[in-house]
């Protein structure tokens, strides 16, 4: 079975942008990953420019009531949403293979089709990008701002997807947000991903990449002594597990962690997930499916590295931020991993957007909670890489 897909309905535009980040998702473990990668990223962006370039832009609204499952939804993020479900089509992602999901439309796919349809502009990016290896099969895309002469503080990026679908395109917009508000370089890591790859080897992957960003920072304009973590999702919950790993294994502790809507608890059974159990893009079913495919067992759920929030020791870790959505299954483990951090002694800023829902932080064209957590986050990254 596969997903519907709305192709007629597709401006040409977006059918090009969608076939090249398939191309993308499809080989997210192939050796070329983010050099065909870079050149999508390059794309997006120039396609936003030119859709605006013929009008200006207009006030983003919704088409219909707001959906059952979120009645407090902003108009913006509705927006997308409506927007997704038409590219999408009605079937479930929790009934459909990885390749399948890999290959159909996504939040960032709904987004640049609502800057397209309103004539909203993204003006060119200041900054470079490069392929690394950084680890056996690991490649990452390095952001870089022009002209940077460095030592840049250097912040090591994991990009969500259950640990199964997404890639460096997918959460491009996030990575450039702040690295053009920070001026710090990014590391956007490819790690390997399930079911070809299952736990721990994303984790792995992504506190080996961090390891060689401190032995090759200075190669990359950055500074070795300044290197913050990030993800979104998953790559929140690979974020939060580099600190546990480094800690546990004598490694330079990151100077701070942002984790935005962490996957932190493998129960399911928190009050945002009673709440938010049929929301979009992320349900309670397809939360489900993805620890299907990346766990190995379901003993593999109650290890720290997963389920953030029963980790026997916390003590040592990295300062955090940590930004939940209120439309999300995950909102109640971010907020728990938060309260866990905090009474630890750790330094904690925690910021929670009610009328949002999961995967809303790279939305920042189009959803305002967005540009205000991206502020937030930047803000928070700048002062603990001073």
């Amino acid at each position: 079975m596969t997903t519907p897909i709305l192709v007629a309905s597709r401006p040409a535009w977006l059918a090009a942008a969608l076939f090249a980040s398939s191309l993308g998702l499809a080989s997210c473990n192939t050796s070329n990953t983010n050099e065909q990668s870079g050149a999508t990223a390059a794309a997006t962006d120039s396609v936003a420019v030119d859709s605006a370039a013929t009008a200006g832009p207009r006030p983003v609204k919704p088409a219909g009531p707001s959906p059952a499952w979120a009645p407090n939804i902003g108009p913006e993020m509705q927006t997308v949403i409506e927007k997704l479900a038409a590219l999408q089509g009605p079937t479930p992602p929790e009934t459909l293979t990885p390749a399948e999901v890999r290959k159909a439309p996504s939040a960032t796919d709904a987004t640049m089709a609502v800057m397209q349809d309103f004539g909203i502009p993204t003006p060119p990016s200041p900054l470079d990008t490069m392929s690394k290896e950084v680890a056996p099969g690991v490649k990452a895309r390095i952001y870089i701002p022009k002209g940077a002469t460095g030592p840049l503080p250097v912040v090591v990026y994991y990009h969500g997807g259950g640990w199964v679908i997404a890639n460096l395109d997918t959460y491009h917009p996030s990575v450039r947000a702040l690295a053009e508000k920070t001026n710090a370089v990014f590391v956007s890591v490819a790690y390997r991903q399930a079911p070809e790859n299952k736990f721990p080897t994303a984790h792995n992957d992504s506190f080996a990449a961090y390891q060689w960003v401190l032995k090759n920072a200075a190669a990359i304009k950055g500074d070795p002594k300044r290197v913050a973590v990030a993800g979104e999702s998953a790559g929140g919950n690979l974020a939060a597990a580099v600190c546990m790993m480094a800690r546990d294994k004598g490694i330079m502790q990151p100077k701070h962690q942002l984790l935005v809507y962490p996957i932190a608890d493998y129960s399911m059974n928190t009050p945002s997930y009673q709440k938010n159990a049929q929301a979009k893009p992320l349900s309670k079913p397809f939360m489900g499916w993805f620890f299907k495919h990346y766990l190995r067992t379901p003993a593999d759920g109650n290890s720290p590295l997963i389920s953030l929030v029963k980790a026997p020791n916390v003590k040592g870790l990295a300062p955090a931020t940590v930004i939940t959505a209120g439309i999300d299954p995950l909102m109640s483990e971010g907020k728990a991993y938060a309260d866990k951090l905090q009474a630890a002694g750790i330094p904690v800023k925690y910021q929670n957007y009610d009328n949002v829902t999961h995967e809303f932080f790279g939305m920042g064209a189009v959803v305002p909670q967005a540009k205000e957590a991206q502020d937030l986050a930047a803000g928070e990254l700048k002062n603990a890489l001073k």
